[in-house]
C-alpha cells in the first residue's frame, strides 16, 4: 500500500513477472503503483532467471523506497505433451492417441506423455482435456502403453501442451526433481512465499516444508487449489498451509464451469475460518493482455472477490505478456478504492482462536472500529503471527500496523488483508521505548495525525519478571 493515502486500502495486489514487465523502469512504476507480491512463475523458468530477477525487484524496491514480497509459483505435478516439431491439427471424430514416453505410436496421430500411468489412471468413455481444456478428447480404448482417443473439440495441439484428466487422482510425487532444483535457487535468492501448484492433500504441504526446512528457508507456503482432489481436501490443506490460491484457470477445466463461483466462495469461506489469507488467480482482467480497458464482466469479478473479502487478487498474463501491465495494476487499484467502503463493517466471527492473545486481538479489533475511521491497531510481532491473525479479523477501516525487526517477516505481512508491515528494531528491555519509537515512524510517514487514538497491543514487565500481555489506547500527541 502506498503511503499518505486517503483511503487505506484493505485488499492486496499479486502480479505476476513477464517479458512486459521485465524491465526494471517497468517494475519501479509497478511497485510504486501498489503492487504487494510479485510473482515468479517456475512453468519454464531457471533458477539462474529466479537468482536476476530476485536482485533487479530488490534493487527497485530500494530506489523508489516501497518494499514488496516475492512468491515463487513452483510448477508441481503436471502431465505435459513432450515437445513435438510442428503442431498437429486434431480434427473432430478422428482417433489420437496418447502414449508413454517409451513407446512408439500406431497408424493414428499421437503424441507421447510424461506421465508413464496414464493407460492405468484413465477410464473409457472418459474425457482428456489438452490446452486449459481448448483441446477435447473422449478416451475410446487403452493399451498398456496408449491411450486411443476420439477428438470431441479439435485444434491445433502445440509442444509442451497441459494435460487435465478431471478427477483422477494423478499419480505423481508432490515435488518434482525441476521443482526441487527451484527451490533451491529460489531460497538462495531469497524468496518469501512458494506456491504449490496442484496440491491434492496436506501430505503435499508437509512434503513441501520439510524440504524448505532442509534449505534453511522461512518461506511460507501457499496451497494452489486446482483440481477434483483438492477441493475434497480443502479443510486439511488449509490446516496446512499459510495460504491459499484459488487458481480459477485448471480448477475451471478440473470441475464444471458454473460450479466455480460456488467452489470459489467455498475456499474463502473456509480460509476465513482457519484465518488463512487466500489469493484469487486467474483471468481476473485476461482482456486486457490486448485491451487498456476491461470488460463490465471483469470488473464485477474483481469487485465480487473483494466482496467476499478474499486478501489478494492476482494478475498473470495481464502483466506477464500483456500489452497494458501497469493500466491493468491501477484498474485493480480503483476498483478496489470503490467497491471495499461499500462492504460491510462485519468482524470475522466464524475465525477460530485458540489462544488468549488471539481473542485479545479480536477485541482490539472491535474498539478500533468503535474508534472510527482514524484510528487504527499497532502490534508488534518477531514470527508475523499476530499481524496474520489481525488481517484475519476482517475489521474493514480499520488500519492494521505491524511492526517487526525481522526481515523476511516484514515482506511477509505484505500478504494478509489489512496489514501495513514496519521494519524496525524492537527493544525487548524497553517495550515503552519501543511503542514510542513506533508512533513516531508512523507520525513521520504519514500514516496517522495528531490527536488520532490508536488501539496498541504488547506487552508489558509487571514486576521484575512477569509479561503480561496488554490493550492500550494510545494518543497522538
Amino acid at each position: 500500500m502506498g503511503q499518505n493515502n486517503s483511503y487505506f486500502r484493505h485488499t492486496k495486489i499479486v502480479a505476476t513477472l513477464g517479458p512486459a514487465t521485465d524491465s526494471p523502469e517497468i517494475l519501479e512504476k509497478m511497485i510504486l503503483s501498489g503492487v504487494d507480491l510479485i510473482r515468479l512463475n517456475m512453468a519454464h523458468a531457471t533458477p539462474e532467471w529466479v537468482n536476476q530477477r530476485v536482485q533487479r525487484i530488490r534493487d527497485a524496491s530500494r530506489k523508489v523506497g516501497r518494499q514488496v514480497a516475492v512468491m515463487m509459483d513452483v510448477k508441481g505435478p503436471e502431465i505435459r505433451t513432450a515437445k513435438i516439431p510442428e503442431p498437429i491439427e486434431l480434427i473432430p471424430g478422428e482417433r489420437f492417441e496418447f502414449v508413454t514416453e517409451w513407446a512408439v505410436p500406431s497408424g493414428n496421430k499421437g503424441v507421447s506423455v510424461n506421465y508413464p500411468n496414464l493407460p492405468e489412471d484413465v477410464e473409457a468413455g472418459k474425457e482428456i482435456l489438452v490446452d486449459s481444456g481448448l483441446i477435447r478428447l473422449k478416451v475410446v480404448t487403452i493399451h498398456k502403453d496408449r491411450v486411443v482417443c476420439e477428438v470431441v473439440i479439435g485444434g491445433s495441439l502445440g509442444s509442451k501442451r497441459h494435460i487435465n484428466l478431471p478427477g483422477v487422482l494423478i499419480k505423481l510425487p508432490a515435488l518434482t526433481k525441476k521443482d526441487e532444483v527451484d527451490l533451491a535457487g529460489g531460497v538462495e535468492a531469497g524468496i518469501d512465499f512458494v506456491a504449490l501448484s496442484f496440491v491434492r492433500q496436506a501430505s503435499d504441504i508437509e512434503e513441501l516444508r520439510a524440504y524448505l526446512k532442509s534449505l534453511g528457508s522461512k518461506a511460507r507456503i501457499i496451497a494452489k487449489i486446482e483440481d477434483q482432489a483438492g477441493v475434497r481436501n480443502l479443510e486439511a490443506i488449509i490446516k496446512a498451509t499459510d495460504g491459499v490460491m484459488v487458481a480459477r484457470g485448471d480448477l475451471g477445466i478440473e470441475i464444471a464451469y458454473h460450479e466455480l463461483p460456488l467452489v470459489q466462495r467455498q475456499i474463502v469461506e473456509c480460509c476465513r475460518v482457519e484465518g488463512k489469507p487466500v489469493i484469487i488467480a486467474t483471468h481476473l482482467l485476461e482482456s486486457m493482455i490486448d485491451s487498456p480497458i476491461p470488460t463490465r464482466a471483469e470488473i464485477s469479478d474483481v469487485s465480487n472477490a473483494i466482496r467476499e473479502q478474499a486478501d489478494a487478487v492476482m494478475l498473470s498474463g495481464e502483466t506477464t505478456t500483456g500489452q497494458y501491465p501497469l493500466e491493468a495494476i491501477d484498474v485493480l487499484n480503483n476498483i478496489i478504492d470503490t467497491i471495499e467502503p461499500t462492504v460491510p463493517n462485519r468482524i470475522n466471527k466464524d475465525i477460530i482462536l485458540h489462544q488468549p492473545k488471539s481473542k485479545m486481538l479480536r477485541s482490539a479489533t472491535y474498539l478500533a472500529q468503535e474508534l472510527g475511521e482514524e484510528s487504527g491497531i499497532v502490534v508488534f510481532t518477531r514470527s508475523g503471527f499476530l499481524g496474520y491473525v489481525l488481517g484475519a479479523m476482517r475489521a474493514r477501516g480499520v488500519r492494521i500496523f505491524a511492526f517487526t525487526d525481522d526481515e523476511v517477516v516484514f515482506r511477509q505481512l505484505l500478504f494478509p488483508w489489512g496489514v501495513e508491515p514496519f521494519l524496525m528494531n524492537l527493544n525487548e528491555v524497553d517495550p515503552e521505548d519501543t511503542i514510542l519509537n513506533s508512533l513516531e515512524v508512523l507520525k513521520d510517514r504519514g500514516w496517522v495525525k495528531i490527536g488520532e487514538t490508536l488501539v496498541v497491543i504488547t506487552n508489558v514487565l509487571a514486576g521484575e519478571s512477569t509479561i503480561v500481555d496488554t490493550l492500550q489506547l494510545r494518543l497522538i500527541e
